[in-house]
């Protein structure tokens, strides 16, 4: 192998391949050309009052990437915990990976959805930028967040497509790139990632999903990493709960290797390759979630087993559309 073409591969190799020992910070290569780092503080659920001291705590424990979006209603909170920390000095802001995304009642508006997202984080510029579902809503409806008609189901908005705001996102790196560095999606299945490909004019740097070995969503992983979207993991432990914790297999690889059953769930993240997004308030979690192992391929085999039966997928809105997964086929069809 030419030589220049070896150091090429080696450098775009994901530490976790290469170092048998994968740390939180393990820099994880995106098609931009920058990192990501393995593991993130996850900020959705965390309670109003509880998030400041959370993201303060786990910065301080060695924490670099923060995980936010604007439908969280906490991205205030984390902003003052972001200026705390660079004004003590702590972290600057260019150690830090933060991610946001643009809410359903803004994909007719991103650079609004975008800025309302700076001004609460108190930072210039968000390091990725997500749509965090493909259905657009009301933008004018009955509540800013989660519009409704009088029966009670989700005001969609039909004048405009997931496709549109991608596009409208590629807009912000042209006009926008002093505030924000890369842009990608959520939520997303192969059914709607294949028809966002055919018209993107940039490759979406990241598809965020639940993912967990109750629902390993090979298929759309096998599809991004074909194309060079990187994964990040929501719901490790499977939601609310941690009800993976309960798990035979995993509880049998967690004694092998004398962990708890949540770093083992978080570690099996980094064997795919993928970045994952540990939530909590609790210091004492924050700091055990930092424990990562590296996971054999018996200890592979075997949490990819839990999902033989069938898949079990905790996140899903009532939007009353059929987001192209597999396991929920009920809805509307908004792919295009």
């Amino acid at each position: 192998m030419n030589p220049a073409l070896s150091k090429f591969m080696l450098a775009r190799t994901p530490k976790s391949i290469l170092d048998p020992a994968p740390t939180m910070n393990t820099a994880i290569p995106l098609n931009t050309g920058a990192t990501i780092p393995a593991l993130g503080l996850g900020t959705w659920q965390s309670a109003p009052g509880e998030v400041k001291a959370a993201v303060i705590h786990a910065i301080e424990a060695g924490y670099r990437h923060i995980d936010c979006a604007f439908c969280y209603q906490n991205e205030d909170e984390v902003g003052e915990a972001l200026a705390d920390v660079i004004e003590r000095g702590i972290v600057k802001r260019e150690d830090l990976f933060i991610t946001s995304k643009l809410w359903c009642t803004f994909h007719t508006r991103v650079e609004e959805g975008l800025q309302k997202s700076l001004d609460l984080l108190k930072t210039p510029y968000v390091d990725l930028y997500l749509m965090h579902w493909p259905v657009p809503m009301n933008p004018n409806g009955n509540h800013p967040l989660f519009p409704k008609h009088p029966d009670g189901s989700r005001d969609i908005d039909h004048s405009t497509t997931h496709v549109q705001t991608w596009k409208n996102l590629e807009s912000l790196i042209k006009s926008s790139p002093s505030k924000v560095k890369a842009i990608g999606v959520a939520n997303y299945s192969v059914k709607y990632l294949e028809k966002l490909l055919a018209q993107a004019t940039i490759v979406p740097a990241v598809n965020q999903i639940e993912n967990h070995p109750l629902l390993p969503q090979q298929e759309v992983v096998d599809l991004c990493k074909a194309k060079g979207i990187h994964i990040t993991a929501y719901s490790p432990l499977g939601s609310t709960g941690s009800p993976l914790f309960k798990d035979e297999k995993v509880n049998e690889v967690a004694k092998k290797h004398s962990v708890g059953p949540g770093v083992v769930l978080l570690s099996y993240h980094l064997a795919r390759s993928s970045s994952v997004l540990a939530k909590s308030v609790t210091p004492s979690r924050i700091d055990e979630n930092r424990k990562l192992i590296s996971l054999d391929a018996d200890d592979m085999s075997s949490l990819e087993a839990i999902s033989k039966d069938g898949v079990t997928r905790f996140v899903y809105p009532p939007f009353g559309v059929n987001c192209g997964f597999p396991d929920k086929t009920e809805g509307l069809d908004l792919s295009g």
